[in-house]
């Protein structure tokens, strides 16, 4: 498994004014109410991702560097990033340009266990960490960008909103393209026709799973046409002469099937975000989702950003990390359960969130 990101500092992005060496667990089960920050921690690591491409960060600002910063470039002039990752260690700045972008300024990698740090330079499009990951360690093959490097770029930000019939999990995709789950897994037939093929086990376990909350499903149906395509058809019970086409999967169940196969792949990345995933769930499949997303804790690192309390009925109280918005800004806390110890004898973690106990909901400035 590649290193989980341990710690994080964000100051000036968007409404993250000052977040400083967060410690991040293998499960982090993000709440608050709609506007707290949720989806903005979320962004942070989509930005990130995005870093690690060529021009990658400019593709993802676009000429709106200004909205990224913390109350505008008035208010915050450059947004300061320090992560841990293990032995290794990567800060950076990005300020605005005067065109709308980010100059990547003050880029560190760091390997603790030798006080080590290189200073990687200022006034940069792309990170020099790009270049620096293929400078050999001193006493290893790889050093501490070629970690970290690897590291960001396993991160799976998995976003299954988008079940329209025009949505890429619902239309033919190329069988070629089956290596690793898409973000939006418009490539979800050809990946788990590989899994049949490679991960029969794993294969098994999701099909299982989506037997438990759609009880008419039988199987998958993953046969390539002739152009090599293939679409997520399946077969109902009872029904083995009439294939099913993926139109006649509800948004919520083909939204499940993406959670599951997501969440159950024999090889996950090196952490696993997932920003709203109860949207459409019935309560039993909400259930199921909770016990995947905890056993994939257990194998890699999962940040999930929810409002539902019936989700997080199912966590631990000290897996949770309430996210409010107070004088403009988003504040990110742990929860402890010495705490809440006599509360939670009588009620549970959803339950104290909804009477407030827990306060994570909405707040009026």
């Amino acid at each position: 498994m590649r290193q989980r990101l341990d710690k994080v500092t964000i100051k000036g992005f968007k409404s993250i004014r000052s977040l400083e060496e967060f410690e991040l667990r293998n499960l982090n089960v993000l709440i608050g109410g709609n506007g707290a920050g949720k989806s903005n921690f979320v962004e942070f690591f989509r930005m990130l991702y995005a870093m690690m491409k060529s021009d990658g960060l400019k593709q993802f600002v676009a000429g709106i560097a200004d909205t990224y910063l913390f109350g505008g470039p008035k208010t915050t002039t450059a947004i300061t990033v320090k992560m841990w990752f293990g032995d290794n260690g990567y800060d950076f700045e990005l300020a605005p340009t005067d065109d709308g972008f980010f100059l990547i300024n003050n880029e560190q990698r760091h390997y603790f266990p030798r006080d080590s740090t290189r200073n990687l330079g200022s006034g940069n499009f792309t990170p020099a960490l790009l270049t620096d990951k293929e400078n050999p360690g001193v006493r290893s093959e790889h050093g501490a960008s070629w970690y970290t490097y690897n590291a960001i770029c396993s991160w799976m930000i998995y976003h299954f909103h988008d079940t329209s019939p025009e949505s890429g999990m619902r239309r033919y995709h190329d069988q070629g393209r089956h290596e690793s789950l898409f973000m939006d897994a418009a490539n979800i037939a050809p990946y788990l026709l590989g899994l049949k093929t490679s991960h029969p086990t794993s294969y098994a376990e999701i099909v299982n799973a989506v037997r438990l909350v759609i009880p008419f499903f039988d199987d998958f149906i993953l046969k390539p046409n002739a152009q090599e395509n293939l679409r997520l058809d399946w077969r109902q019970k009872g029904l083995n002469d009439y294939p099913m086409r993926p139109s006649h999967l509800s948004d919520g169940s083909i939204r499940f099937i993406c959670l599951a196969t997501a969440l159950l792949q024999p090889a996950p990345p090196s952490t696993i975000i997932i920003d709203e995933p109860e949207l459409g769930l019935h309560p039993e499949a909400i259930s199921l989702l909770a016990e995947m997303l905890q056993d994939a804790a257990k194998r890699t690192q999962v940040i999930v950003a929810t409002q539902s309390a019936a989700l997080i009925n199912h966590f631990s109280i000290e897996d949770i990390i309430v996210v409010k918005r107070q004088d403009g800004q988003s504040t990110f806390e742990r929860l402890k359960e010495e705490d809440f110890s006599v509360w939670l004898e009588d009620y549970s973690v959803g339950e104290l969130w909804a009477k407030n106990v827990i306060a994570g909901g909405p707040t009026h400035e």
